[in-house]
């Protein structure tokens, strides 16, 4: 595999059960350039081995008085150099083609696995530490596996030099061969602390670079509340330990550099005060004496890849770790399970209605339909679910459209049916027409998407920001995450990708959540015009969004309890008015508490009827309590006035304790014309016969509210 041939069609399936087994897997997918680097590194270390040889003979020559001896040891000599200049060249080649092919290799699966995980990637292991792996990470695996291949050679040259010298000279040969061994082991004590300690320093950093991408990634909000120079010091104290990490580390691989140098120092003294014995008494020639310290001297250079590979694996392993963790993630899935369901043909594009079983939430096809949801966490679930296979923890029936599983389509073919914007959608750097250029069907021009969202002050910013000086806004760059635009901006844009898609249904959670409400209604209508004829979902609170809904569903406790038009629930769903007006449900109360409310409500009828001071024992509020219930309960259940006999209707005590009960409903007080200014939705939609605001006296009998029974009911 050569660079030029990057990237891979298929980067094959990882082993992804541990970081040492991840870590063969490559080693084994990179093994036809693993050997051609172990075949370039023996030419190297053959030319370096060779040159001890060259100068024993050039050196045995000299004492002999030879000169064709020495002129072929000069031959031989600069024979050796041009295959060490050969060997190394190539071999550095090849180590690091093997180097970025397997960083490249890695980097393809990780891409692979977050385009197949999607949002739930980030729900299963930090962001951060995504990045990181595919950053560092990365480099530290290729390291290993450049290393691997001059590990392999220089071993295979050592135990060949060995086998030399023990043939050329026995005696100085046998020395050599029991020192080198010794000498390569000697370190292996001191690598089970060295690694330890690499790991923490990997550990640290890991979470160094999480901090810094979650501030990076908040900037804009933690300079809205000021609380910069709080995570400047959370990022200062984690990148102090990151260097007290760091430090430790380097001083155990700097003790094991330092045995690297003394041991193979001892053994070349070794062997000289042995051979120079043996040359005074004859045992062997200078020139022998010579060839054997050349060749215990260049030997070094071998050997120092012993320390290499065991630093690269240190280095490597947690972060192999990390990078098969990220690998092994799937997605729950239970095709298996569900039964029933059946399999569709590949390349089967379902339609009709989406319907999930699991809440009973049913969306018309070709209709915009809203979910109300009190809970922003469940709606982005089920936004989720709704685009087929979710990651989720527990076994639940597959959402259907047009009666077909999703989770039993392709991965692909179910993205293709159901496209989900979540609440925080990613903007990639580039030009816009980058950002717009996506699969989509083509029935929706670029332009038109940008309309349908309200882009126009977008686009203006875009243009002013551009440094080409075209005028052209597809042409301008868009920084990372689009940093450079404010959260409505950015949401706007991520709302015209999605609509520049035209999905057969098209699911929307919270697309206007960063935007004044002047732009929301504005966006509301150009997505009901642009997604005419086409299923849209949309997940919001917002009244201007649910006024323009075809459709509205409320999911209280993970089921659909209500469906109908947005004015309509208001008036029947207390529960979905208050999610849409915002307001605080009653918290538990306590038997005291209840007993005093009610006694409230039954002692303010009470006073208006009687016109006297009311006590509060028990015996008494039972009585008005029984009295209130019998005599009203029938004028209420017959739509009449209801009050005590000979109360008067339409009192301005009457107006005063229905505007108390009213508020606590979040009804208009008396007097109040309509909505407050800048209010819009059910306080505007609550005004009505018997249930809006009242002005003067009126003598008239007003009918009682569905509300004002229940509330009277419920007291008695």
């Amino acid at each position: 595999m050569q660079i030029r041939d990057l990237p891979y069609a298929d980067p094959g399936t990882p082993d992804a059960r541990s970081g040492p087994r991840f870590l063969l897997w490559l080693g084994r997918n990179q093994l036809g350039g693993q050997l051609k680097a172990v075949c370039w590194g023996l030419l190297h270390f053959a030319g370096i081995a060779g040159l001890s040889v060259g100068a024993g003979l050039a050196v045995q020559a000299v004492v002999d008085r030879s000169g064709g001896r020495l002129a072929v040891a000069g031959g031989f000599i600069a024979l050796c150099g041009a295959a060490i200049a050969l060997g190394d060249t190539m071999l550095h080649r090849v180590a690091i083609t093997n180097w970025i092919t397997a960083a490249a290799r890695v980097q393809q699966l990780l891409a692979r696995k977050t385009a197949e995980l999607g949002a739930a990637l980030t729900r299963q292991v930090a962001a951060g530490e995504v990045v990181a792996v595919s950053t560092g990470d990365v480099e530290k695996i290729g390291w290993f596996v450049e290393a691997l291949s001059r590990f392999a050679a220089a071993v295979i040259a050592i135990a060949l030099i060995c086998v030399g010298l023990v043939v050329y000279v026995p005696e100085l040969g046998t020395l050599v061969a029991i020192g080198v061994p010794v000498l390569a082991v000697a370190v292996l004590p001191l690598l089970p602390r060295a690694t330890k300690r690499a790991d923490i320093q990997r550990e640290k950093a890991g979470k160094a670079t999480e901090l810094a991408s979650d501030t990076v990634a908040g900037l804009r909000v933690l300079r809205g509340i000021g609380g910069e120079e709080l995570f400047l010091g959370r990022y200062r104290a984690a990148s102090q330990e990151v260097r007290e990490a760091a430090v430790r580390s380097a001083r155990m691989w700097s003790l094991i550099s330092a045995v690297q140098v003394l041991l193979p120092g001892a053994l070349l003294i070794s062997v000289i005060w042995y051979g120079a014995r043996l040359a005074l008494d004859g045992g062997i020639e200078v020139g022998g004496l010579v060839t054997v310290y050349s060749a215990v001297t260049l030997l070094l250079f071998p050997l120092r890849h012993f320390e290499e590979i065991a630093m690269a694996y240190s280095f490597s392993r947690p972060s192999a770790k990390r990078a098969a963790r990220v690998l092994s993630l799937e997605r729950t899935a239970y095709e298996d399970e569900r039964g029933g369901l059946g399999r569709v043909e590949a390349g089967a594009r379902p339609a009709g209605d989406l319907y999930d079983p699991v809440t009973g939430l049913l969306v018309p096809a070709g209709r915009l339909t809203a979910v109300v949801c009190g809970d922003p966490d469940a709606a982005g679930r089920l936004a989720e679910r709704l685009g087929g296979h979710a990651a989720e923890p527990v076994m639940s029936a597959s959402v259907l459209l047009g009666g077909v599983a999703l989770d039993d389509l392709p991965l692909d073919a179910a993205r293709g049916a159901v496209l989900v914007q979540d609440k925080d959608p990613v903007l990639l750097s580039g030009t816009l027409a980058e950002l717009l250029d996506v699969p989509s069907s083509g029935d929706v021009a670029p332009e038109r998407a940008l309309f349908a969202a309200h882009c126009g002050d977008v686009l203006d910013a875009l243009v002013q920001a551009s440094v080409d000086g075209s005028g052209d806004p597809l042409r301008s760059p868009i920084t990372e995450r689009g940093r450079s635009l404010s959260g409505g901006q950015r949401q706007r844009l991520a709302l015209a990708r999605s609509l520049v898609t035209d999905p057969e249904v098209l699911v929307l959670d919270e697309p206007t959540s960063a935007v004044d409400s002047h732009t929301e209604a504005r966006v509301a209508r150009g997505v009901k015009e642009l997604r005419a004829g086409r299923t849209t979902v949309v997940f919001t609170s917002s009244p201007l969004l649910l006024e323009h809904a075809d459709r509205v569903a409320f999911v209280h406790e993970g089921t659909v309890t209500a469906a109908g038009p947005h004015r309509e629930l208001l008036r029947t769903e207390p529960a979905y008015r208050a999610v849409v007006t915002r307001e605080t449900e009653p918290e538990e109360r306590t038997e005291g508490e209840r007993r005093a409310e009610r006694e409230h409500r039954v002692r303010a009828r009470a006073e208006r009827a009687r016109g006297g001071e009311y006590t509060t024992g028990v015996g008494t509020l039972d009585a008005l309590d029984s009295a209130l219930d019998d005599g009203l309960a029938e004028g209420f259940g017959a739509g009449r006035t209801g009050g005590f006999p000979g109360e008067r209707a339409g009192t301005r005590d009457d107006q005063r304790t229905d505007g108390l009960s009213d508020r606590h409903h979040g009804a208009p007080r008396a007097g109040q014309d309509g909505p407050r200014p800048g209010q819009d939705g059910p306080r505007a939609a609550n005004s009505g016969p018997g249930n809006g605001p009242r002005t003067g006296h009126d003598d008239s009998p007003a009918p009682a509210t569905p509300r004002a029974q229940e509330e009277i009911e419920e007291s008695a």
